[in-house]
């Protein structure tokens, strides 16, 4: 099944005809100095062609197509900058170049950021993130093609990297940082992502090994840019998965600017193709903002905002999946009443100022306010019939169950209120320091956290008539079926918890740079410092405050040889994740308040190696790590839900190797290919180490984008992701140590086709409908292209008979078709 797979995907690949032809491309973009402020009077120029740039340093410049072309930036007090492109026919390809007095020229170059190169940090392209084909689309499905970043739910913007967990990356928007739901329990619920990809200018990742200046998690950080609109523009999206509208705004004297985006979504059309079958009413949407104020090259003043509202209905009807092996199919059928109703509400809002006092010397103060209203209610009665397949092939009842080998019913109840206010407020600075060879960053924090939480869930199960008790419970007389149970009916799990807790955390960091030669080789160093201290108090919780500091340093090495492009990498630091809500509270719901921080170092060495082959640009990026973990609070995964044991009794680690090589494997077009090992264990009160529930050993992805020379007009997006299984769990109250078994492998292949109407624009005469358009087009999907069956947990069925436990796997969507419309103004 493996190979056919993989044969399956390089047919795919490879089948399709690249061969190009001759037309034009159009390059546009905006140029900035070194403080992001536009530069009026660039000349841009190609061969005798030549454009210059305007009062917001926007230039546009048409150039042929399929053939290497050399753009030439010239200014009367910058540095002369060249890069070369080569271009799709009548593709708009969005080019901003920043331009110093300092900056080196740049050879054979799409612009590639040097601070971002020595850092460790990967960038990705917007217009990448808008065509990427996925179930879940958006930067989080781009991020789980690299090598390190895995993520078994397509249904979740969730994701692991390097053996962590959801929780342990930081997320950050126009350097805010940004926060998930609390009581989402599964990737359905989650809806959309906070981040509305049209509204995006810049996406950078790193895996590991980041900088003090980024916040307190042991895992990787994800920074993103909001764009500041330089003219008016109007995008549009419509599917069968919902539909969004984004406006860019900008006032005559060109100080004011506002971008509005609009998105709905329903995940009808996915979960239909799940094996339960349910009414599913769900209703996603989401208003995000954001306004920039730029009174004068000193100031600039912003504000994101951002309300949401997810309600999810699910009545679930029937079940059934098919398991076993070939000798022995087994069948689980379940017949469900009742239904779940949750809601979750969040509003969000950032203020932000940036006053540049001179060239050499910045600061910026930011606050923002975070508030969520989560309900999670339902009531689910489940009753489930365990039973044998008929498998002879001249039977009337070939393929239904004959013998049931396990009856049961299961209620589920839950109740739970969450209430959360966020408030956080910093001052950053950063200053140069000879002719920026020297670079200080520094910043300060205060948040505040509100958490008003109510948690009522219990479950009862029934096997053969019989109530399961809790086997933590000694209860009395109970030796059924010869006598009949005269003790207290107990439900199998019973949580009931109400907490009121603030969380009180002054947090900063300070770091230096340094940027110089040895011989003829540049290095750069940054070693850095945070510090955080919190405080947890409640209502019967004893106070406690408790501090860390997290030391980093990185080195960076390019030496000069003639014809290779390489630089090496290392990084070492300590990376402390202080206890968020959901870690100070335990399986049972209640608040530890002395929960420790989790404390991780982390190792690694990269080469990042730019080259060429078959006269186009590629980049190879390799990177080795280790990770040694303490303090660590062991936990629960349920499809996406989070459960810990807050006791911070476990030690842990990780290494592994990620390599990633992207270029133009078609001509004018990046893809790349990426593979990852990683082995992440831990060890839970000396009792030896096992696989943690994030040990995802092996993984290859692809994200491929093509065109058809015959067909110039249509374009092809593809995302292929394979990865070996995740640890598959095990029953409520079983030792972890006994259920090591693991979940099948996850293999996925998703397609979009898109048919570019305005591809030959530059041809049309004036006057013709689709010249108003800069983007008009029209695209199908296939998701799951092979309808692989992928599994995300294990439902655990005990067999009255044999006293044995199943572990039935609860399958992700089939294949399903997706049509959408795509428009730009």
């Amino acid at each position: 099944m493996k190979a056919k797979f993989i044969l399956s995907i390089l047919f795919l690949i490879f089948s399709i005809n690249t061969f190009s032809q001759n037309a034009t491309a159009k390059v546009a973009g905006i140029v900035l100095d070194e403080k992001n402020q536009p530069v009026e009077g660039v000349n841009v120029s190609y061969l005798s062609k030549s454009v210059s740039t305007n009062t917001d340093g926007f230039y546009s410049i048409t150039v042929p197509a399929n053939q290497k072309v050399v753009l030439v930036f010239t200014h009367v007090s910058l540095k002369k900058i060249t890069a070369t492109l080569q271009l799709k026919p009548g593709e708009n390809f969005e080019f901003h170049v920043v331009m110093s007095e300092n900056a080196e020229q740049l050879n054979d170059v799409v612009i590639t950021n040097s601070k971002r190169r020595v850092q460790g940090i990967t960038s990705v392209e917007p217009e990448t993130i808008r065509t990427n084909p996925s179930a879940n689309a958006g930067i989080e499905s781009v991020l789980k093609t690299f090598g390190g970043v895995s993520g078994n739910n397509e249904l979740s913007s969730g994701y692991n990297v390097r053996g962590g967990n959801y929780d342990e990356n930081l997320v950050y928007v126009n350097e805010i940082e940004v926060y998930r739901p609390f009581l989402v329990r599964s990737g359905q619920q989650e809806g959309l992502s906070f981040t509305n990809t049209e509204m995006v200018q810049n996406v950078d990742f790193s895996a590991g090994g980041f900088q003090a200046k980024y916040g307190d998690k042991m895992s990787s950080v994800l920074d993103i840019t909001y764009r500041n609109p330089k003219k008016f523009a109007l995008a549009a999206e419509a599917s069968f998965l919902g539909g969004s509208i984004t406006a860019d705004f900008i006032s005559k004297n060109k100080k004011w600017s506002n971008i509005i985006g609009v998105r709905y979504r329903d995940n009808s059309l996915l979960v239909n193709s799940q094996e339960t079958q349910t009414n599913y009413r769900p209703t996603f949407i989401d208003v995000q903002s954001i306004v920039n104020f730029n009174p004068n090259k000193k100031w600039n003043f912003s504000l994101l905002g951002n309300a949401s509202q997810n309600k999810y209905n699910y009545q679930p009807l029937t079940r059934q999946t098919n398991f076993g092996t070939i000798d022995e199919p087994i069948a689980l059928q379940v017949y469900y009443e009742g239904q779940e109703k949750d809601k979750y509400q969040t509003l969000f809002g950032a203020f932000k100022t940036v006053f540049n006092s001179n060239e050499n010397n910045i600061y910026k103060l930011i606050t923002s306010v975070y508030h969520t209203q989560e309900q999670e209610y339902y009531d689910i009665d489940a009753a489930y019939f365990l039973g044998e397949v008929d498998t002879n092939i001249g039977s009337e009842t070939l393929g239904e169950v004959t013998f049931n080998r396990g009856i049961g019913s299961q209620l589920n109840h839950a109740r739970n209120d969450l209430d959360a206010l966020i408030v956080n407020a910093e001052v950053k600075g950063t200053h140069f320091i000879d002719f920026k060879k020297h670079q200080i960053d520094w910043g300060i924090k205060y948040t505040r956290e509100s958490i008003r939480d109510r948690i009522v869930e219990w479950e009862v199960i029934d096997s053969a008539g019989f109530s399961i008790n809790p086997p933590i419970i000694d209860l009395p007389n109970n030796d059924q079926p010869y006598h009949p149970y005269i003790g207290p009916l107990v439900p199998y799990q019973n949580i009931r918890a109400t907490n009121f807790v603030d969380i009180d955390r002054i947090s900063g960091y300070a770091q230096w740079s340094f940027k110089d030669q040895i011989g003829n080789s540049d290095y750069w160093i940054n070693a850095g410092v945070r510090m955080h201290n919190w405080k947890v108090s409640g209502d019967g919780l004893n106070s406690k405050s408790q501090t860390v500091f997290s030391p980093r340093v990185q080195f960076a090495l390019k030496p000069n040889w003639d014809n290779r492009d390489m630089l090496f990498r290392l990084a070492v630091g300590y990376y402390h994740q202080p206890p968020f809500y959901r870690e100070l509270r335990d399986s049972l719901g209640i608040v530890r308040p002395d929960v420790k921080a989790q404390q991780s170092i982390h190792f690694v060495l990269s080469n990042d190696y730019n080259f060429k082959m078959y006269n186009r640009k590629f980049k190879m990026v390799t990177e080795l790590y280790y990770k040694s973990m303490t303090d660590i609070n062991t936990y629960t995964l349920e499809n996406v839900r989070i459960r810990y044991r807050a006791n911070n009794d476990a030690e842990a680690y990780a290494y592994g190797l990620d390599m990633r090589l992207n270029g133009e494997f078609v001509p004018g077009t990046e893809s790349w290919l990426s593979f990852g090992y990683m082995k992440t264990e831990e060890n839970y009160k000396d009792k030896g180490f096992i696989a943690r529930p994030t040990d995802q050993r092996l993984k290859f992805g692809i994200l491929f984008q093509d065109y058809m020379p015959n067909l110039p007009n249509m374009k092809l997006y593809l995302n292929l992701v394979y990865n070996t299984g995740l640890p598959g769990g095990s029953p409520s109250y079983a030792d972890v140590y006994k259920y090591q078994s693991r979940l099948r492998d996850y293999r996925r292949a998703d397609v979009g086709f898109s048919y570019v109407l305005t591809e030959k624009n530059n041809e049309r005469p004036e006057g013709h409908w689709l010249k108003k358009f800069n983007d008009l087009s029209i695209g199908f999907e296939i998701f799951n292209l092979f309808n692989n069956q992928n599994a995300i947990t294990n439902t655990w069925v005990r067999d009255v008979y044999t006293k044995n436990q199943y572990g039935i796997p609860n399958y992700m969507t089939t294949r399903v078709f997706n049509v959408k419309l795509t428009a730009r103004l």
